[in-house]
């Protein structure tokens, strides 16, 4: 017989009467970890000290926003009667991929201002953005949130994880896949691979492109287990087609700058 234990509390500490969540814990250290990895990075390929640190004081919170703005979009028909819940981002609500749109304008613009590659940029950060992914899905794990369907304890059992994911995965008496540690996983994989392309050096830009086309791919199929999707039309999971849009825009780019540029600058070009 197996003995269940209580979920784990989501609440890390409280400092008077502000509860310090677990969640934010965890999305603090995966960002934290994903700058020391791209500032080591950023400083080896010339540039400046401070510019990752300059360029993460814009692209953190309007990340966070744009993340709110994706959801509430395709949350419009409650929030177009609760207008007042649209900054209420305290009770949850954010999609990635919109704190990764939103990155993506705030560093094209942040780059040119500062008449810096973005495509230099975007590839030395890539391993980074992914590192951040892989730690911060671990806080939908605390919650007991962006899990798949229901399955058995035997299902889990099988897959050869911890007790404590188990136990964890046992939500409203039933257990379900833990789709944020499928994502997790992927994720791990894709910044080993990411940081072996470094030494292959390739064309500038395909570094980030592979990202957004490895990310996309596992996401698309994770996305099919999950029971918290958003939903464009009907049956039509947002971040699926989201995820096949990204890939088919990656892969255009890279075919069509391999054919029309002549000697392209390359990922260790300074």
């Amino acid at each position: 017989m197996y003995s269940i234990l209580a979920a784990i509390d989501p609440i890390a500490f409280s400092l008077g009467p502000i509860d310090v969540r677990w969640y934010g814990v965890i999305i603090a250290t995966g960002i934290i970890i994903a700058f020391l990895v791209g500032q080591r990075e950023m400083v080896k390929r010339g540039l400046h000290p401070d510019f990752l640190t300059d360029l993460l004081i814009w692209a953190v919170p309007l990340a966070i926003v744009g993340a709110r703005i994706y959801y509430v979009i395709f949350q419009w028909d409650h929030y177009k009667d609760n207008p007042g819940e649209i900054i209420a981002i305290w009770n949850g609500g954010i999609a990635i991929h919109g704190a990764l749109i939103a990155s993506v304008i705030v560093a094209y613009i942040f780059t040119k201002r500062r008449n810096t590659s973005f495509l230099k940029v975007a590839d030395i950060l890539a391993p980074s953005i992914l590192i951040g992914q892989a730690i911060g899905r671990w806080g939908n794990f605390i919650n007991q949130e962006a899990h798949g369907g229901e399955v058995s304890r035997a299902f889990l059992e099988n897959l050869f994880i911890p007790d404590w994911i188990i136990n964890q995965m046992y939500i409203d008496g039933a257990y379900y896949h833990p789709t944020f540690l499928y994502e997790s996983l992927w994720s791990f994989v894709g910044i080993i691979i990411l940081l072996l392309l470094r030494r292959v050096n390739l064309v500038r830009g395909e570094m980030f492109f592979f990202y957004v086309i490895w990310y996309s791919v596992g996401r698309f199929f994770i996305e099919g287990m999950r029971t918290d999707s958003l939903y464009v039309i009907g049956e039509l999971r947002a971040a699926q087609l989201v995820s096949v849009i990204a890939i088919i825009i990656s892969v255009v780019f890279v075919v069509y700058r391999r054919v029309k540029l002549k000697n392209p600058p390359h990922y260790l070009d300074k």
